[in-house]
């Protein structure tokens, strides 16, 4: 029988649908078509107290199934139908007639990875299914919404919670999983019958297959004449594609532990033990962070504001018990005379004898050798998880030994993540490829967790494979913008009208230009200086009004808000905007009317403030200059022009402005940045060298920081509790433990009480027979730095840049790449009364959770970048055979050191022990620190010799090898090459306090 269609009820305001309450607990009349019952819960307060909830809940008869063309159900506009009227898919045996499918929740969640595969069509998503996957899981909850919105893929969410027909009440006694299992068979049910009144062409029935892997769910749908099968089931039924089994998850450990059965780690917690534990204070909860250069140690950062036991050190397998880098752990603190120290041994998991614990247990015992008793640190074991921080890995299959073996072990290109069991009947195919692997448990009895096959990503050591490998590892936000976010762009051709004009002051005749890289093409940011008729001078700062184009709350706003900045590569920009923004509407070229935000200030020749003002603008640049063109400008004595005379006013009070930044303590610190010049047909390097700063760079920085010091103050008065400011925390004193040693051992000191103690006494730190100590020193120096973080001002009462020596900072002048700064722009809008303010704007708790998105993406960013330049480092030294250059020594290790080459800005732990050949004799000194070697002493700032090569016979962790050419060590038995890795892939370890590894400023 047909349904009638509901009829739309009177709309409240605010969108919500008006309706009069039926009695608790009874069925009622809402409106025509719809019936009207009550839900009822207990919800727990944020006090802990435990309230009765009943909620009001509509029934309706008027929910289409989803099928195309079904003429049983209405037809809804409003709801795009997924499933098609004759099913189409792969080939199954085990159902050979048209089918859809229908997954139960625990079934969603482990094998999204399948129901993604474009193999897999025509699913029926219920409510129940998704509000549990919701609750369960944010990443796959957005990943199943992608593929229901993907038309290709004929998925359908059908919202049986509200159909009359699909609806059930929870019985007494019953759990919700128990309800919603049930619910989901009531649903499998009514589908099936409902699909058998529907004929088609070739009057087949259409049959509904039940996927779960829960046993008594199935059982239990069997007996009820449901056709259910698991997942491993069904995808071994289809006939054409037999390589979909490789990604199957791995849910039950059953028979996937290695042969031996042996338990190697003791059992987790329960998650209510550990919880309680942790209450009590048994426990300690922390993120665990695993060392990039020693498999066997990792470090666990405890949650919440104690001082006391902030890092704990976990050493040895069975203390790791099985935790993976970023998991949420509980750890439980050994007793004092167990602590250890950090070790300064390189260790990394060739994973060759995966069942020779004996092997790992000789390495744990060299992590014991005797340390000095204040190296010692708190020290503990892992006892449970409380959150798995899993995610797709990518890396290489280490293919087994065994003929025609399917279980293999796959090698992450994050050194810090554990190699992965896999089985594969691709192995074949796969070997040489950058594959995605995901992680499905972990039993106590296996040495490495298991998982399984998701993509083949491309060959190894292809350039946009190998890009692609590190956006994804480095968690790069890169797809294109989709349609919906692309849809808030302005229509071209586009213009600036009237309206854009209100609240506007016209600036295009004053002589603005920008100074940027060569080649930039998304300019946030233009300049001018001019003489005012009192003798003093007017200098302006503009920087692209991102925030005209982009408004709170669109998708164009989210996406933005989503990938928090811009990420450079080597070779390609991954935009934090689309194009017609970032290199067009926004971008300040020269000669077309753009819209800008202006800093403005009246200054006198002495760079003194006399007067600041901020105003939204229309200027026209007159220039877009290059950091070279505007220093052959300024230097040329012929160029008299306006923009000439401009930038030499800039930067003569630039050289004043960063005068006084110093005076105050503001540190001058160094870092090797690298450029690359391209062939300009294979893209592939030719050349490689540091870069060289020009006064004009320094010129354009000062202003940027006076600009974003300005309305970093201006934003606070204004709204002192909402402020999104950013801070540089100063480093605690043992940070600076390596750079003082190593100064010492130069007979130099280096005071490090305050900032400007540091930057004085780096001031001072200068040897005339060693010219480049000092910058040396200054390398050093940033290592020791914290990380600059943002954060919103009501959150927090510490405000101080301890880099910039500024009592109070943020960002402004980069909303192109940046999303703080448009956040910023909007704030200080709605200061001057240029724009209205919304309520996440004003709510400091939203800008507490953006604040540690940007964060997080900022140093993902950074990595990425880094990575980058790996990655065409590799490329450059492969076609160069051996190069000899000069290194310097900057951390001494106890089997390795860390050198630099100041040419190329190459940095990497070259080892002094190689496997299958005899380990050489070593004598580590903590205090110099130095490392004597056969006899040879090598000291932090040694300057070495090297012959540089490249060692691709690992293309997952390629090599630049380096031979010691001077200091000769001539003792037979030592490794002829010392190799330095650079592998592309793996973030720099997070040292002690969150060091600071970015070659970034702490600006």
């Amino acid at each position: 029988m047909r349904r009638g269609r509901a009829t739309p009820s009177p709309r409240r305001p605010g969108g919500r649908a008006a309706s009069r309450r039926a009695p608790r607990g009874t069925l009622g009349r809402g409106r025509a078509g719809a019936m009207l019952t009550s839900r009822t819960f207990l919800k727990r307060t944020r006090a802990g107290a435990v309230v009765k909830v009943v909620r009001e809940h509509y029934l309706r008869d008027d929910i289409p199934c989803g099928a195309d063309a079904c003429p049983l159900c209405p037809v809804r506009p409003d709801q795009p139908l997924g499933l098609e009227a004759r099913p189409s898919g792969a080939a199954s045996g085990l159902c050979p007639g048209p089918h859809y499918l229908l997954p139960d929740t625990n079934l969603l969640l482990h094998q999204i990875d399948i129901l993604e595969d474009p193999v897999i069509k025509n699913v029926i998503v219920l409510q129940t299914v998704l509000q549990e996957v919701r609750s369960r899981s944010a990443p796959v909850y957005k990943r199943i919404r992608d593929v229901i919105g993907n038309p290709e893929k004929h998925f359908y969410s059908f919202t049986n919670e509200h159909h009359r027909e699909t609806y059930i009440e929870q019985e007494q006694g019953e759990s919700s999983n128990d309800r919603n299992d049930r619910a989901i068979r009531v649903a499998v049910k009514w589908y099936s019958e409902h699909l058998k009144k529907i004929q088609n062409e070739e009057n087949e029935d259409i049959q509904v297959i039940f996927l779960t892997n829960d046993r008594n769910n199935k059982e239990k749908a069997l007996e009820e004449g449901i056709t259910a099968y698991t997942c491993e089931e069904y995808i071994k039924s289809l006939i054409d594609n037999p390589d979909l089994v490789d990604r199957l998850a791995c849910v039950s450990d059953e028979g996937k532990e290695i042969e031996s059965g042996k338990i190697i780690f003791p059992e987790h917690v329960p998650l209510s033990k550990l919880q309680q534990g942790i209450k009590s204070g048994i426990y300690l909860q922390g993120t665990y962070r695993a060392s990039r250069d020693n498999y066997l140690e990792a470090t666990v950062w405890v949650h919440g504001d104690a001082e006391e036991n902030k890092e704990i050190i976990i050493q040895g397998l069975k203390h790791l018990n099985r935790a993976v880098h970023e998991d949420t752990v509980a750890v439980e603190l050994l007793a004092k005379d167990e602590w250890v120290a950090p070790s300064s041994v390189v260790l990394q998991d060739d994973g060759q004898n995966e069942d020779d614990i004996e092997m790992e247990e000789k390495k744990e015992n060299i992590l014991k050798i005797s340390v000095n008793k204040n190296m010692l640190r708190p020290t503990g074991k892992v006892v449970g998880i409380i959150k798995r921080n899993w995610r797709p890995f990518c890396g290489m299959l280490s293919k087994s030994h065994i003929k025609e073996a399917r279980r293999h072990l796959f090698t992450p290109a994050d050194r810090r993540i554990p190699r992965i069991r896999i089985e594969t009947r691709q192995a074949d195919k796969l070997e040489g490829q950058r594959i995605i692997v995901a992680i499905d448990g972990w039993p106590r009895n296996s040495r490495y967790p298991n998982g399984h096959f998701v993509k083949n990503l491309g060959s190894a050591g292809d350039k946009e494979t190998e890009t692609e490998v590190l956006l994804l590892e480095h968690d790069v936000p890169h797809q294109p913008f989709s349609q919906n976010v692309l849809s808030f762009l302005p229509k071209m051709p586009w213009s600036i009208t009237e309206k854009d004009m209100k609240y506007r002051e016209d600036l295009r005749h004053l002589y603005v230009c920008s100074v940027d890289p060569p080649g930039c093409t998304d300019i946030d940011d233009a300049l001018h200086c001019r003489e005012i008729g009192n003798g003093n001078l007017e200098v302006g700062v503009h920087i692209a009004d991102v925030s005209h184009f982009i408004r709170p709350g669109n998708a164009l706003d989210d996406e933005s808000a989503k990938r928090g900045t811009t990420v450079y590569l080597c070779e390609k920009r991954i935009d934090m905007v689309p194009e017609l923004l970032s290199s067009n509407l926004c971008s300040l070229r020269s000669n077309v009317d753009r819209l800008a935000f202006s800093c403005i200030w009246e200054m006198n020749q002495k760079a003194e403030i006399l007067n600041t003002r901020f105003t939204k603008s229309i200027i026209n640049s007159k220039a877009s200059l290059t950091y070279a063109e505007a220093q052959m400008r300024i230097d040329s004595a012929a160029m008299n022009d306006d923009i000439t005379v401009s930038l030499r006013g800039l930067n003569k009070l630039a050289k004043i402005l960063k005068k006084k930044r110093i005076d105050n303590g503001a540190l001058m610190l160094s870092s090797p940045e690298v450029r690359f010049h391209m062939d300009s047909e294979t893209h592939d390097p030719i050349d490689l060298q540091t870069k060289e700063l020009k006064e004009t760079n320094s010129m354009v920085e000062e202003f940027m920081l006076l600009a974003n010091v300005s309305v970093a103050q201006k934003i606070y008065d204004e709204f002192p509790e909402f402020a999104l400011l950013r801070k540089h925390p100063a480093p605690p004193p043992s940070n600076y433990d390596i750079l003082v040693k190593a100064a010492k051992s130069k007979n130099l000191e280096i005071k490090t009480d305050s900032a400007k103690a540091l930057a004085e006494s780096l001031d001072k730190a200068e040897s005339p027979d060693f010219p480049y100590l000092n910058t040396l020193l200054r390398i050093l120096t940033t290592r020791c730095m914290m990380q600059a973080v943002y954060f919103c001002s009501g959150m927090d009462s510490d405000f101080h840049h301890y880099g910039l020596a500024s009592p109070i900072y943020t960002h402004f002048t980069s909303p192109i790449r940046r999303y703080a700064d448009i956040i910023v722009h909007r704030l200080l809008a709605v200061a001057i009364g240029a724009d209205s303010t919304y309520p996440e704007l004003t709510d400091k708790h939203k800008l507490a959770d953006l604040s540690k998105n940007l964060n997080y993406r900022h140093k993902m960013a950074q990595y990425a970048q880094r990575a980058s330049v790996a990655f065409h480092t590799q490329l450059f030294f492969k076609t160069k055979g051996v190069v000899n250059e000069d290194a310097y020594i900057l951390f001494v290790r106890r089997n390795a050191v860390v050198v630099l080459i100041p040419k190329y800005g190459l940095e990497g732990t070259v080892f002094f022990e190689e496997k299958d050949k005899p380990t050489p004799k070593l004598d580590y000194n903590s205090e110099v620190p130095s490392l004597t070697v056969e006899g040879t002493t090598l000291c932090v700032f040694d300057k070495v010799k090297v012959n540089i090569t490249l060692d691709a016979s690992n293309i997952q962790h390629q090599k630049i090898r380096m031979e010691l050419v001077e200091p000769k060590i001539l003792a037979s038995g030592v490794p002829a090459h010392l190799s330095t890795e650079m592998s592309s892939y793996n973030e720099p370890e997070k040292k002690k306090k969150k060091l600071q590894q970015s070659n970034s400023k702490v600006e």
